[in-house]
């Protein structure tokens, strides 16, 4: 292969999907930068479940029509700038954001909702993608490739659910319930104990729960609450305990069905039951019911903008936060990684190693 090829997986049209086998290895011309574009050589690119969905053609959001390269989350140097490019430089180490026109504020507007990376556009799978220059940020120093590329989708949305509304901000010493192990969840429990917060995290197994504690100091321990579903279907109740019997000030709720009402019984009056997914199994709850009897505040969330990743970055670095990379696969192994993300074996996040 010539330095003017390069290679990317892709995804036939979405009338083509229907098993990770659709993912093909294809090889093109390398990408040049234009007029405010960056040239990324990307280094690595982690996976969500909504990549899984769109592989197996089941995303019920906004989707390019066409053979699709796959996958939000990237990271990786930049080789070359377009002319106008004042942000970023040659060596510069980037990640680029979730939704590519989505500059500032917690909501994307619609026609930047039709900006989603690996979706409604090509995606970070792939050896080098030139972008616009708005479309990326800086990464952390203190972090690897594989740790940074994590950020886009589950980082930003954690942050835009315990920080993204101004009229509740999460603040030290309130508690936050964080549903499963997924990255999103594992985020938010990091985020909200570097804030001061209390955070009860929720799984089914005693393994991956293990895992999320060892990202701790044994001082910030004591903010983390650890509860298996399964042994304890009552996990709700643990939430009031926690909190003094005052309830959680945010929810991070990935499941959806089947946790929503949970989800409600733990939430104080007033507090935030951000929505960020639809993993669970179970019937659609009376939302109305829900929102009135507990007067709180239900809120979708769809990742976050520029100017909150830059926001979030900054926290990690002051932190030195490390992302949990459950586990990363090569390049060539990028199904078997679908594979594996989709069985539910991860805890945090699942990467494909694209460059050295």
């Amino acid at each position: 292969m010539s330095q003017q090829e390069h290679q990317f997986w892709q995804l036939p049209a979405p009338n083509a999907r229907g098993s990770f086998d659709s993912l093909a290895l294809q090889t093109g011309p390398t990408p040049k930068p234009g007029p405010g574009e960056v040239l990324v050589a990307v280094k690595a690119a982690s996976l969500n479940f909504r990549d899984l969905i769109i592989a197996l053609g089941k995303y019920p959001l906004d989707k390019k029509d066409a053979p699709t390269i796959p996958a939000s989350d990237g990271a990786g140097e930049v080789v070359a700038v377009g002319e106008g490019v004042t942000k970023f430089k040659p060596k510069d180490r980037v990640a680029a954001i979730f939704n590519a026109g989505h500059q500032r504020g917690s909501t994307p507007n619609r026609a930047e909702k039709r900006t989603g990376l690996g979706g409604s556009i090509d995606g970070m799978l792939s050896q080098y993608r030139a972008l616009p220059e708005t479309a990326l940020v800086h990464i952390p120093q203190h972090l690897s490739w594989e740790e940074a590329a994590t950020l886009p989708c589950a980082a930003v949305t954690a942050w835009n659910g315990l920080f993204g509304l101004p009229s509740n901000v999460l603040q030290p010493g309130e508690t936050v319930v964080c549903e499963g192990t997924g990255g999103v969840s594992v985020f938010g429990a990091q985020f909200a104990i570097a804030a001061g917060a209390k955070v009860v995290i929720t799984s089914s197994s005693d393994e991956k729960l293990d895992r999320v504690r060892k990202l701790f100091s044994q001082e910030k321990q004591a903010l983390l609450t650890t509860v298996n579903y399964k042994t304890n279907p009552d996990w709700d109740k643990e939430v009031l305990k926690v909190s003094g019997e005052e309830g959680a000030a945010h929810v991070l709720d990935v499941g959806g069905p089947g946790t929503l009402e949970k989800a409600f019984n733990t939430i104080r009056p007033g507090g935030v039951v951000s929505d960020i997914g639809f993993v669970g199994k179970g019937e659609v709850p009376n939302l109305s019911a829900l929102v009135l009897g507990t007067t709180s505040v239900y809120r979708g969330i769809l990742v976050g903008s520029r100017e909150m990743f830059e926001q979030m970055n900054a926290a990690i670095d002051v932190h030195k936060l490390k992302p949990l990379v459950d586990k990363v696969f090569d390049w060539k192994d990028a199904k078997k990684a679908y594979e594996y993300q989709w069985s539910g074996s991860h805890a945090g996040k699942v990467v494909i190693r694209i460059g050295s």
